[in-house]
């Protein structure tokens, strides 16, 4: 029954990530492909400048588009989902022709583009963007109210694209250098985005702009606004850089509660700078915000909606009892600040690269503040959710994802991994150089895999293929054979090989367990013997 129960909530947790069967339409290639039309530019900088009006549920404004010419075109994309509508498209103050086909603008630029020229176009738009009918699963923007009856707003639009609410270039592959946010909302609301705040334009008509400024590069799903009536409080965090603003932003009638639940903050921070190095946006801050829903992982102003309880809306996805010591939203969310916002997929089919490491920095976190035992059972517990569907590698140039099984079975896939390389001083160097030598950037899973070959020394190609792009988990098969154990692995791709660790009484042993039958007369198969339970296998006795 208890698994029943963690299944069903963790269901709503993938309630966007099935890949069932479907045809594929050319707006899913416009969306998810680096098309021609795309490809010939490089994102330099965005100012986003918009007006939210609350009563009327319309965004209103526009978005300057710096870009590099990589090689000269004449026609650039820019996307924009339905019902939002661009109203004009302007460059050197002249107004452009374009063609609209469904999510995306094909605009027939006049002036010469030329290799190497820095130019910007102006996109102003409005509407009334998509509600979101199930945050943050469901892309769009959320209208809410606090108990006063004040407004209470946010996106949420990871999948869907942030082209669900303004225009920008709508694909992971290329990030800007660096973003303004200009938000206009009534009096006495505020709008809290990422990066940093630097100036607040009072208006005659009883409302005000925030202009906030993001100093690195951003993913577009990254961007985010959060509108409330809002208490703030924050705190100095000295991390491995230096002071880190450490900035609350929460309803009114939380200030208090939050002052207490959000000591899993700074907790966090030195967990993840153990592990992963520094916190990859010391110049933009630390912000965490509440939301009317349960939150997500925007870049230096994560979003927090788990209602102050400890794990996951009060639930234990592993059962242990460890998952209950933390705030879920709060370390989860805040892990996506190295594995999503530093190191950040070029095409969403790579989406473990995010959710894997990240549901694994719980486990981690865990571990460093209650000891690598803790750690394990969290992430062993957390089996029970795992499904084994389908790949966790999605289906490229769609913009389609994998499994959810990219959450709970990734991060058992590294924690098998950490076995592997059987050295945690060398497991912990290998996060935190990921964290360097992918810093701000994109990335593919390939480029990842290659690096973690690269950086263990070990013969790592049919593990990746297995886990990743296969839905079967390795079975080691045994058997006695003539007071031998024999051995082997089963359900596995050509080539696969793990070591395995046995413990027999007081002794460990070591099998270099293959696809083919071996044997050995280490392990007595007639006395009871446990293989390690670290490892994200199934084990079958053949007898």
């Amino acid at each position: 029954m208890q698994k029943l129960i963690y299944l069903v909530l963790f269901g709503t947790l993938l309630i966007q990530m099935n890949l069932n069967a479907q045809e594929f339409t050319r707006q899913d290639t416009l969306r998810g492909s680096v098309t021609p039309e795309r490809a010939w530019w490089d994102l330099v900088y965005y100012d986003l400048d918009i007006q939210v009006d609350p009563d009327a549920r319309t965004i209103v404004g526009k978005n300057t588009i710096y870009y590099t010419v990589l090689s000269p075109k004449q026609v650039i994309q820019i996307d924009l989902q339905e019902p939002m509508e661009a109203k004009t498209f302007l460059q050197d103050g002249k107004k452009l022709n374009y063609r609209r086909e469904g999510n995306v603008y094909f605009v027939q630029l006049e002036e010469r583009q030329r290799t190497g020229d820095l130019n910007a176009i102006e996109v102003s738009y409005g509407g009334e963007p998509v509600v979101s009918t199930n945050p943050p699963w469901s892309g769009g923007i959320t209208w809410s109210t606090d108990s006063n009856g004040n407004p209470f707003i946010a996106n949420s639009n990871q999948g869907d694209g942030a082209s669900i609410w303004w225009p920008c270039k709508d694909h992971m592959y290329d990030e800007p250098d660096s973003m303004q946010i200009s938000v206009r909302v009534p009096k006495p609301l505020m709008n809290i985005s990422n990066g940093r705040l630097r100036n607040v334009i009072e208006h005659p008509d009883h409302t005000r702009t925030f202009q906030w400024y993001v100093d690195n590069p951003i993913n577009n799903y990254g961007v985010n606004i959060s509108i409330a009536d809002y208490a703030q409080f924050g705190e100095i965090y000295v991390g491995e850089k230096g002071p880190l603003t450490l900035d609350y932003f929460v309803l009114r009638e939380n200030l208090e509660k939050a002052k207490e639940h959000f000591k899993d903050t700074p907790k966090m921070m030195r967990a993840f700078e153990y592990w992963f190095g520094p916190y990859p946006f010391y110049e933009d801050g630390f912000k965490l915000i509440e939301v009317p829903y349960l939150g997500m992982e925007h870049q230096s102003a994560v979003t927090y909606g788990n209602k102050y309880q400890k794990g996951y809306l009060g639930k234990d996805f592993s059962g242990t009892g460890w998952g209950m010591t933390f705030d879920y939203i709060i370390i989860h969310e805040a892990g996506h600040e190295w594995f999503a916002n530093n190191i950040t997929y070029k095409d969403i089919a790579d989406m473990w690269i995010h959710e894997s490491f990240t549901t694994y920095s719980e486990a981690l976190f865990v571990d460093y503040h209650y000891g690598k035992q803790a750690g394990n059972e969290y992430i062993i517990g957390a089996r029970q959710v795992i499904r084994n569907d389908k790949p966790i590698i999605g289906i490229y140039d769609l913009n389609q994802r994998g499994s959810g099984d990219m959450y709970f079975k990734g991060a058992n896939i590294l924690h098998t991994l950490r076995q592997w390389v059987n050295d945690d001083e060398k497991w912990r160097h290998i996060l935190r150089q990921m964290n360097r030598e992918f810093y701000h950037s994109t990335t593919t899973s390939k480029e990842v895999e290659n690096f973690l070959i690269r950086e263990s020394g070990l013969p790592l190609g049919p593990f990746f293929d297995q886990y990743l792009r296969t839905a079967d988990v390795p079975i080691l098969e045994w058997k006695a054979e003539n007071g031998k154990l024999a051995y082997r692995w089963t359900e596995t791709v050509a080539g696969f090989y793990m070591p395995v660790r046995v413990v027999q009484g007081d002794t460990t042993h070591t099998l270099h367990v293959i696809n083919e039958w071996q044997v050995t007369d280490q392990v007595n198969p007639h006395t009871p013997f446990e293989i390690d339970p670290n490892l994200y296998i199934f084990q079958q006795n053949s007898r």
